[in-house]
C-alpha cells in the first residue's frame, strides 16, 4: 500500500497516527482496568452442544426451485387483482403452481405436509377500498409434541406480483425476485424439513410455510395470516419473511443474506423479533447472516410487519444489495435502461444458501423447549444482579442458559447454566453494566429464542408518577 506508507512518513500523520494509536491503546488499558464481573468463575451446568444432523447445503434441490420460480413467471402477472380463474395468466395461475407443487413434496413425503389454501376477502387503499378476493396457501408440518404440537414457526414468501402500477391487472409482472425467490425459499424449506420428518419421526413444534398473495396491494395475506393462525389455535414462535432473496450481483458473491428485527418499545429490553434475529444468526454463523437492526429496509415494509406489531417474533431475510430497476417495474428498455424483474437476474446459488439457513433455523427452533416466561431483573443499589423466570415443566429440557452482554454490544454471551426456574442471584454483578436474558436448553441441545430480564420499575426522584 505505498500511498499509506508515503502518507506515515509525513510529520504531521505520523503525529496523528500516534495520538489515535495512544488514545487506542489507552482506551484497551482502561477496558482492561475495570473490575471483573462477577469476581469468581460462577457454577455452571453442563449442558449439550446444539443439535447435529442438520440441514445439508448439497440436499438443496436449486433445481426444483428454479422450476417453480419459471412456472410462476410464465404466469404473466400475478397481481393480487388478476384473474384467479385462468389457468394460464394471473394470481390463480400462480397459487395453481404451489399448490402442485407442495402437494408433489407431500406425496413423496408420505403425506407428511397438510396443504391448505386460505380464501378470504381484504380490503385497502390498493384495492380501490372495496373488498377484494384473496387466497393464501399453506403447508402444515404438525409437531409430534404434545406439549408444544401448538406451537408455530412459520416461514413465508408472497407469491402476488406488480408492475410499475400496483392497480393495472393487465400489465405484465414476472416478480421472479419479488418474490418468486421467497416462495421458492419457503417452499424449498418445506421439502428439506418433510424429508428430514421422514427420517428422525418429526419435530416437537409446528412448521408452516406459507405463500401469500395482497402483499403489494398492503400486507393483505400477512395479516389475515396472524389472525387465521390465532383462529387455529396456535402461539407463534416465531416468523421468518422472505422477500427478494434471489439475487446477489454485487462482485465477490455470495454474500451475507441481510436479516431485519425490529426492536421492542420498553426501555432496556429487546424485542422477541430482535431476539430471533440473534438465534438465527447463532444457528446459520456470522458468515451467513448480517444482522441489520432495524425493523426493515429504510421506508419500506414486508409480510413481518403485521407480526411484529402483534408483538410477535418476526424478521425479514432480504438480499444483500438490491437492483431497484428489477423492483416493481413495467418491463421496458428505456434510453438504454432495461427494467423488469426477469429470470436472468436471479442467482440460484445464492438463493439455495438462504433456503438452507431458513430450514437449518426452523429445523432448530421446532426442536426447541418452549422460552422462559416473566423474566424479572432485580438488585438495584446491591452489589448483586437477581434474575427470576418461570418456565412450565418439560422432561426433555436440560436447563437454562443466563445471557448477558455490555449494554453496547449486540450479542449475548453465556454467563452461567442452571438446572431449574426459580431466581438466581449473580453475585458481584452490577444490574448496571449489562443487559441480561435467560433462555431454556433441551436436552436435543436446541436453544429457544432468549427472554430478556426486563428491569423493575423505579419512580423518578421527586416524581409523583406512577
Amino acid at each position: 500500500m505505498p500511498e499509506v506508507s508515503r502518507l506515515v512518513r509525513t510529520p504531521v500523520f505520523a503525529s496523528l497516527y500516534a495520538s489515535v494509536a495512544f488514545a487506542a491503546c489507552g482506551a484497551y488499558a482502561m477496558q482492561q482496568s475495570d473490575p471483573p464481573e462477577p469476581p469468581r468463575t460462577l457454577p455452571a451446568v453442563k449442558l449439550p452442544l446444539r443439535p447435529g444432523a442438520g440441514i445439508d447445503r448439497r440436499a438443496v434441490d436449486e433445481d426444483g426451485m428454479r422450476a417453480l420460480i419459471e412456472s410462476l413467471v410464465r404466469c404473466g402477472t400475478r397481481l393480487t387483482l388478476s384473474s384467479w380463474d385462468d389457468p394460464a395468466r394471473g394470481v390463480g395461475c400462480g397459487r395453481d403452481r404451489i399448490v402442485e407443487r407442495l402437494k408433489a413434496i407431500s406425496a413423496a413425503t408420505g403425506g407428511k405436509l397438510e396443504v391448505v389454501v386460505d380464501r378470504f376477502d381484504a380490503t385497502s387503499a390498493r384495492t380501490d377500498g372495496k373488498p377484494a378476493h384473496l387466497e393464501n396457501v399453506y403447508a402444515i408440518l404438525h409437531g409430534q409434541d404434545p406439549q408444544l404440537a401448538k406451537t408455530v414457526y412459520i416461514v413465508s414468501g408472497h407469491f402476488d406480483s406488480r408492475p410499475s402500477d400496483v392497480m393495472d391487472p393487465a400489465a405484465d409482472a414476472p416478480g421472479a425476485d419479488d418474490d418468486a425467490s421467497g416462495v421458492a425459499v419457503s417452499v424449498e424449506s418445506a421439502r428439506l424439513l418433510a424429508r428430514a420428518a421422514s427420517a428422525t419421526g418429526g419435530q416437537r413444534a409446528t412448521l408452516l410455510f406459507a405463500a401469500v398473495s395482497g402483499e403489494e396491494q398492503g400486507l393483505l395475506g400477512s395479516t389475515h395470516l396472524v389472525e387465521w393462525v390465532r383462529e387455529q389455535g396456535y402461539r407463534v414462535g416465531g416468523m421468518l419473511d422472505d422477500d427478494i432473496v434471489g439475487s446477489d450481483p454485487a462482485p465477490g458473491a455470495p454474500h451475507r443474506v441481510r436479516l431485519f428485527s425490529g426492536n421492542g418499545e420498553i426501555d432496556d429490553a429487546d424485542s422477541s423479533s430482535r431476539e430471533l434475529a440473534r438465534l438465527i444468526e447463532e444457528i446459520d454463523g456470522r458468515d451467513a447472516v448480517r444482522l441489520v437492526f432495524r425493523l426493515d429496509r429504510f421506508g419500506r415494509g414486508g409480510d413481518h410487519y403485521p407480526f411484529w406489531k402483534a408483538g410477535l417474533p418476526a424478521v425479514r431475510f432480504t438480499e444483500p444489495l438490491e437492483i431497484y430497476d428489477h423492483q416493481h417495474q413495467t418491463p421496458r428498455v428505456e434510453h438504454g435502461v432495461e427494467y423488469g424483474d426477469y429470470l436472468k437476474f436471479l442467482d440460484y446459488r445464492f438463493m439455495g444458501n438462504v433456503a438452507r439457513d431458513n430450514a437449518e433455523a426452523l429445523r432448530q427452533l421446532a426442536l426447541a423447549p418452549a422460552p422462559p416466561e416473566d423474566a424479572v431483573l432485580t438488585g438495584a443499589v446491591t452489589p448483586d444482579a437477581k434474575i427470576a423466570w418461570q418456565a412450565a415443566a418439560d422432561p426433555e429440557r436440560a436447563g437454562f442458559e443466563i445471557l448477558w452482554r455490555e449494554t453496547t454490544e449486540p450479542r449475548w454471551q453465556v454467563l452461567t447454566t442452571v438446572g431449574e426456574p426459580g431466581q438466581v442471584v449473580l453475585t458481584g454483578v452490577s444490574t448496571d453494566n449489562h443487559f441480561f436474558a435467560v433462555r431454556a436448553v433441551g436436552r436435543n441441545g436446541a436453544r429457544s429464542i432468549a427472554v430478556p430480564a426486563v428491569a423493575e420499575r423505579r419512580p423518578i426522584p421527586g416524581s409523583t408518577s406512577k
